[in-house]
């Protein structure tokens, strides 16, 4: 979860380094384990079971304290790179759709065969980029407006840098819960949101709210729906603003689609 501002500066990206060297390796499955070349981790998938993100964990400590590659666990809950996890947050240990690794491998013509070329030519279907949709997944709450101000910052699908929205105001303005929950993350940990506060709505649904210049919550504290859990501040942003995210399964939607028109 990234931010940017109209001038163009992007905030701190988070576990950007190393993780991402994990997709060049090759993969091949064997039963139910995910074996990889090269002696590299192997990945035991838990069928069935889930573990929740704690405060402190990160994917690859989670990932090896479960047997699994950090890839791997990444690719089962469609977590993009900066591989941001949050507390509350539940994560599947096995795949869901029945694939066991995040890529795929080309078979490799075994000793004696010979491949000759077809002698039909094929030519390759055209492909024509289809853009992401956004569409709303229904929510069983009345989300409010966490904040007065002017939007500054839109949310755009697939890109790590615009998550949620950011909204401009005056330092010290009131920054408020948008539904009903609990607190479960109440810090300054994790770079590029300064002061954040994250409210666990459901199993499902989360919204976190950053950059604030104060945190009037603790963790595990009930909030209801336009209770002041915050200052609006500038800390880790280059202007006094909230930054407002709503995530279902972990995964950012764009909070435009759920928050009242005004």
């Amino acid at each position: 979860m990234t931010t940017t501002n109209r001038s163009g500066k992007t905030s701190t990206r988070l576990f950007a380094a190393g993780l991402a060297a994990l997709a060049l390796l090759a993969l091949a499955a064997c039963s139910s384990t995910v074996v990889r070349e090269g002696g590299s981790r192997a990945s035991t998938p838990k069928y069935g079971a889930t573990t929740v993100v704690k405060r402190g964990d990160n994917l690859y400590r989670i990932a090896t304290n479960n047997g699994l590659s950090t890839l791997d666990l990444a690719t089962w809950n469609n977590i993009a790179p900066p591989y941001t996890i949050y507390p509350g947050q539940r994560l599947r240990l096995y795949p869901s759709d029945g694939r066991r690794t995040a890529s795929t491998t080309t078979p490799r013509p075994q000793a004696g065969s010979s491949t000759r070329p077809n002698s039909t030519t094929t030519r390759p279907a055209s492909t024509t980029p289809t853009p992401p949709r956004s569409t709303a997944i229904a929510s069983p709450f009345a989300w409010r407006w966490p904040t007065e101000g002017q939007l500054v910052g839109t949310y755009a699908a697939g890109n790590p840098t615009r998550q949620g929205i950011d909204i401009a105001g005056a330092g010290g303005q009131p920054v408020r819960a948008a539904a009903d929950g609990v607190v479960v993350y109440s810090g300054s940990g994790l770079v590029g949101y300064g002061e954040l506060v994250i409210v666990k709505h459901s199993e499902e649904w989360l919204s976190a709210y950053g950059h604030n210049r104060a945190r009037l919550v603790n963790e595990g504290q009930v909030v209801k729906a336009g209770q002041q859990i915050a200052e609006m501040g500038r800390s880790g942003a280059a202007r006094d603003m909230l930054h407002f995210e709503i995530r279902h399964d972990g995964k950012p939607v764009d909070p435009l689609g759920y928050l009242p028109k005004r």
